[in-house]
C-alpha cells in the first residue's frame, strides 16, 4: 500500500513536471541543464522532467510602462518638469530574457535620457509646439537599443511639461500682452474699415446725385428740343395749309379780307384805349396800300 501511494505521488510529479499549458499571448523560456533549449508557444506542451525546467515567463500583449518625472534643460537654459507614457511589447521571449538582466528598467532609464537629450536641442518655445516631433524621436532613440532585448518600443507621450513659477507667470504676461495688441488691432482694423465704408457710401451717393442731376438736364433738354420741334411742325404745317388755301380759287380775295379786318381790329384795339391819341391817316388809300403790300408778299412767297 505504501509503496502504491509513492508511486502515485511520483506519478502526480512526473506529470506536473512534463506537462505545461500556456496561456494566450504568453511566451515561456525553457532551459535545459541550465542552458536554453526553447520557448514553448500558448497551448498544452511537454518537458522532460527533473530536466527541463521554465527559466522566465513573459507577456506578449502591450505594456504601458509610466516615465518618472525629471527635470530637463532646454537649448536656451530653462528648466522643465517632464513626465510620460511609454509603450511596448515583447516581441522576442529569448533576447528578452538573455539580453538585459531587466528590461523595463533598462528601457525606463532609456527614455528618459533620450528625452533630455531631444529636448536640449529645443528651445521653450518649441518643446510646447513640437510634442510629436519629441515623441517620435524619443521612439526612434529607444527602439534602436531595444532590439537586442527583444523588446519593440511602440509609442511615447509626454503627459506634462511644467517650466518654473517664473516662466510660467512671464509667459501669461506675454500671452494677455498679445491678446491686447490683436484686440487693439482688430478694433483699429474695425475703425479704418468703418471710415473706407463711409467714405465709400459719400462718394457712390454723389456720384448717383450727379447722375440724376445730369440725366434732369438731359431730359429738360430733350423735353425743350421736342416742344420746339413740334412748334416748328405745327407752324410750318399750318403755312403749307394756308399756302394751298391761297393757290384755290378765291384765296387772294379771302387773304386781303383777312388782312383788312386784322387792320380794323387793330385799329379798333387803339382806339378803345383811353390813353392813347389815334391819328387817322388823311388819305383812307393808305390802307388799300398796305393791304397791296401784303398781297404782293404772299404772291412772292408763292
Amino acid at each position: 500500500m505504501e509503496v502504491a501511494i509513492v508511486l502515485l505521488l511520483v506519478a502526480v510529479i512526473f506529470v506536473t513536471q512534463s506537462i505545461k499549458v500556456v496561456p494566450q499571448q504568453h511566451a515561456w523560456v525553457i532551459e535545459r541543464l541550465g542552458k536554453y533549449q526553447g520557448t514553448l508557444t500558448p497551448g498544452l506542451n511537454f518537458l522532460v522532467p527533473f530536466v527541463d525546467r521554465v527559466a522566465y515567463k513573459h507577456v506578449l500583449k502591450e505594456i504601458p510602462l509610466d516615465i518618472a518625472s525629471q527635470v530637463c534643460i532646454t537649448r536656451d537654459n530653462t528648466q522643465l518638469q517632464v513626465d510620460g507614457i511609454l509603450y511596448f511589447q515583447v516581441t522576442d521571449a529569448m533576447r528578452a530574457s538573455y539580453g538585459s538582466s531587466n528590461y523595463i528598467v533598462a528601457i525606463s532609464q532609456l527614455a528618459q535620457t533620450s528625452l533630455r537629450s531631444v529636448i536640449g536641442k529645443l528651445e521653450l518655445d518649441k518643446t510646447f509646439e513640437e510634442r510629436d516631433i519629441i515623441n517620435a524621436q524619443v521612439v526612434a532613440a529607444i527602439d534602436e537599443a531595444a532590439l537586442n532585448w527583444g523588446v519593440k518600443v511602440l509609442r511615447y507621450e509626454i503627459k506634462d511639461l511644467t517650466p518654473p513659477k517664473e516662466i510660467l507667470h512671464a509667459m501669461q504676461a506675454q500671452i494677455t500682452a498679445e491678446r491686447e495688441k490683436r484686440a487693439l488691432i482688430a478694433a483699429s482694423e474695425g475703425r479704418r474699415q468703418e471710415q473706407i465704408n463711409i467714405a465709400t457710401g459719400e462718394r457712390e451717393a454723389f456720384i448717383a446725385r450727379s447722375e440724376g442731376e445730369k440725366q434732369a438736364v438731359i431730359n429738360k433738354a430733350e423735353g425743350e428740343a421736342a416742344s420746339i420741334t413740334a412748334v416748328a411742325n405745327a407752324t410750318a404745317q399750318a403755312i403749307e395749309r394756308i399756302a394751298a388755301a391761297i393757290r384755290q380759287p378765291g384765296g387772294e380775295q379771302a387773304v386781303q379780307l383777312k388782312v383788312a379786318e386784322r387792320a380794323v381790329d387793330a385799329y379798333s384795339r387803339v382806339a378803345a384805349d383811353a390813353s392813347t391819341t389815334l391819328i387817322v391817316p388823311g388819305n383812307m388809300t393808305e390802307v388799300s396800300s398796305l393791304i397791296a403790300s401784303a398781297m404782293q408778299m404772299v404772291r412772292t412767297a408763292k
